[in-house]
Order: C-alpha cells, then structure tokens, then sequence
C-alpha cells in the first residue's frame, strides 16, 4: 500500500469517513478485497456513488493503462467489506456492463469531470462496479447478472444489424467488440477458474466456452481489420456471422452455467 493510502485510511477512520487534501469534500469509501494471489485482506480508498440500495465504485487508476489491483481482487472474489465512516458491511460486487455501465459513469464524469479524463486517457473500458449489501443482495445476482450481461449484448448487436454504414457505425461497432472482449477475458481469466474451483464437473463445459471465445474473438478480429480499411459495408456480414455465433454461445453459457453461479461463494 502506498504511503498516501495509507495516510488517507488513517484519516478516514479517526475522523468517521472525512479526510482533507484531494479527497476532502468528495464521496469515498473504504473498499477491502481479498487479493487474488495472496489470499490476504487489502483495503484501499474509493470515490463513490449512490445509487439506491447499492453503490457505484470505479476502476479508474487515474486514467493508467491498466485496472487496479483491487478490481481484479472482486472479480476473483465477489465479497468485500466497505467502510462509509458511519458503519462497515459487507458487500457483493457485480460489475456493470453495457448501457448501465454507460450510464453510471457518465452520471460521475457529470459530477466529477476528472473522470471525463481518465476514460479519455486510457484504451481501456474504465470499470463500474456495483455493490449489494450482503444482507439486502438477492440470491442468484450472480446468475441473473450474467443473463442480464447476455440480453444487453444481444441488444446492442442488434441495433448494429442493419444499421447505416458511416462513422457512428464504426464507433460503435468498436465499443461493442471492445465491451464483448473484456467480458470474455473476464470469464477466462477469473470468472471460469472461480466456477472450476468449486464445481469440477463444469470443466468440459467450460472447456467449450472458452474454445467459443477463441471463434468470437477471430470474427471480431475480422470486423476490426475491415473497420480500419474502410470496408464499412462487409462489416454487415461479419455482424450478422457473430450474431448467430452469440446466440449459440450465451444459450449453452446459460443453460450450464446459471445454476451454478447462484450457488458460487
């Protein structure tokens, strides 16, 4: 931990959730994870939003290239404790994705335009991340995040279908391959060795959707390169192959897979 993290913890705590320098008048919460190699608690400050019965953190690391490390800590292990310096409890985290993600962060990049400039300074989909509490989260989230995850990628693919070809298609069909490769890399590299720990008999079936992932990383591959050579209207073609591919693959994902995510701890 860093010496500034740890002074502003220490200030955090003595002075119940108000600290001064950078962070004073801002919403923060302390946010302790369980590492995903050590195995050892690591708490860290996080600027925060209310959102109902949960709240939004964001995986910004000031614009850097990279996510960090406490993100990739509740991928691997969903429960975390928070800290408000009114009360601690604990908490579930569910990352968001597509239009909820969207909107989340544009509601704090509304309220705090620094986080207009962390997107705008890295390549990669700065993360929202959801937190239930413990005791208020319903039992299935994680099954029924995923189904939700599948409906608003299905939905998005087809608003592309079809679409007019020009530079708002290309965005966005860039976005999408973007948002569909970060969900895949986050299924093969925490959310499928999590499944595999606890449930071993899903091995061959998890051995399927990884090989999937391979197929539908190549068409968005394809998409891409006929992207960058301005071969706006063969991407049609290719949208219309990785639609049914989705289909294909979120059907079987769902049927052996959301049973036992509602069972995960």
């Amino acid at each position: 931990m860093s010496d500034f993290n740890l002074q502003v913890i220490e200030e955090f705590r003595a002075n119940g959730g108000k600290v001064g320098g950078p962070f004073e008048g801002v919403s923060l919460v302390l946010l302790t994870t369980t590492g995903a190699r050590s195995g050892r608690r690591h708490t860290t400050p996080a600027v925060y939003l209310p959102a109902g019965d949960r709240i939004m953190v964001f995986a910004s690391n000031a614009g850097g290239p990279k996510h960090p490390a406490w993100y990739h800590n509740l991928v691997a292990d969903a429960r975390v404790t928070v800290e408000t310096g009114a009360e601690t409890y604990e908490a579930t985290a569910v990352v968001l994705h597509g239009e909820e993600r969207d909107r989340f962060y544009a509601r704090q990049a509304g309220l705090d335009p620094a986080f207009s400039a962390y997107q705008a300074g890295t390549d990669r989909v700065i993360p929202v991340v959801a937190l239930h509490r413990r005791d208020a989260a319903r039992a299935g989230a994680l099954g029924e995040h995923l189904v939700k995850i599948h409906q608003e990628l299905r939905e998005r693919l087809a608003g592309l279908r079809g679409a007019d070809p020009g530079e708002d298609l290309r965005t966005h069909c860039l976005l999408y391959c973007e948002a569909l490769r970060a969900h895949h890399t986050g299924e093969d590299e925490l959310g499928f060795p999590r499944l595999e720990r606890q449930f071993p008999e899903l091995a061959p079936a998890l051995a399927r959707l990884r090989e999937e992932h391979v197929v539908v990383a190549r068409i968005t591959g394809e998409i891409r390169a006929l992207l960058d050579g301005g071969d706006v209207e063969r991407v049609q073609a290719d949208l219309d192959r990785l639609a049914a591919e989705l289909e294909a693959h979120f059907a079987y994902e769902e049927q052996q897979l959301v049973a036992a995510l509602n069972e995960l701890n």
